[in-house]
């Protein structure tokens, strides 16, 4: 009898192979981290990592992975739009949004792209292995905070995001999403990150994060000339 037959008599079928993952975030510390970290979890193995979304379709077709855990915001190509590629190349491929965003937007547009799952960063690694196995075994995975957005956004009787006095967010305004356009505008207002997660339902980090890529996109030092830019262009 073969070394191969009899390994397979001895139950090496694919029930028993570990889980393959890729690992994609542009923030080379946490990529590098989170890979390590699963890398010594049991039944699973890290077969690559991934810079950005379009890093993640090639790096996805090449090793074919089973589960691919994906961050949100990345340069290039972004997470979500890297799941519907993904969707359609490589449909039995399970993505797993793994980001420190809980903003409904997110959680929503992940979810239509096609993912699998949306967790938050702060997750033990424990943890996160355990969601990774059930999510190439095809449960999908969410953190708690992730269902009460997508419950929020399921409750709303409109599809169209609103601002928090009512009227709809234009939908340009410096490549600004429909949320930090909301953030913006209570920035210019006064608000203190702490106010603004309360009137948008936000955690104090999610605002942070969000504040963080306002600046970044539109070239703007703090807080005050995000204020100043959101007045000058009709914002508020």
């Amino acid at each position: 009898m073969s070394a191969d037959r009899r390994a397979e008599d001895a139950g090496d079928g694919p029930e028993d192979r570990p889980v393959g993952v890729l690992v994609v975030d542009d923030q080379r510390l946490v990529r590098e981290g989170i890979a390590s970290l699963l890398g010594i979890q049991p039944g699973i193995t890290v077969v690559g990592t991934a810079v950005d979304g379009a890093d993640a379709v090639d790096r996805a077709l090449a090793l074919a992975p089973d589960v691919v855990l994906m961050d949100v915001r990345m340069p290039r190509m972004d997470g979500v739009e890297a799941v519907g590629v993904l969707r359609g190349r490589a449909p039995g491929c399970r993505v797993v949004m793994l980001t420190t965003f809980d903003d409904e937007e997110y959680v929503v547009h992940a979810l239509r792209a096609g993912a699998s799952g949306y967790l938050l960063k702060d997750l033990p690694a424990r943890e996160l292995a355990e969601a990774v196995r059930l999510a190439a075994a095809g449960v999908a995975q969410f953190d708690p905070l992730a269902v009460q957005r997508l419950a929020a956004a399921l409750a709303r009787p409109s599809p169209a995001v609103t601002a928090d006095r009512g009227d709809t967010v234009p939908r340009s305004a410096g490549g600004l999403t429909d949320r930090e356009v909301q953030v913006l505008r209570l920035v210019a207002r006064g608000a203190t990150n702490r106010e603004i997660a309360v009137a948008l339902h936000l955690s104090e980090g999610t605002v942070k994060n969000h504040l963080s890529r306002i600046l970044t996109r539109l070239g703007l030092r703090d807080r005050t000339h995000a204020a100043v830019h959101a007045r000058d262009h009709g914002l508020i």
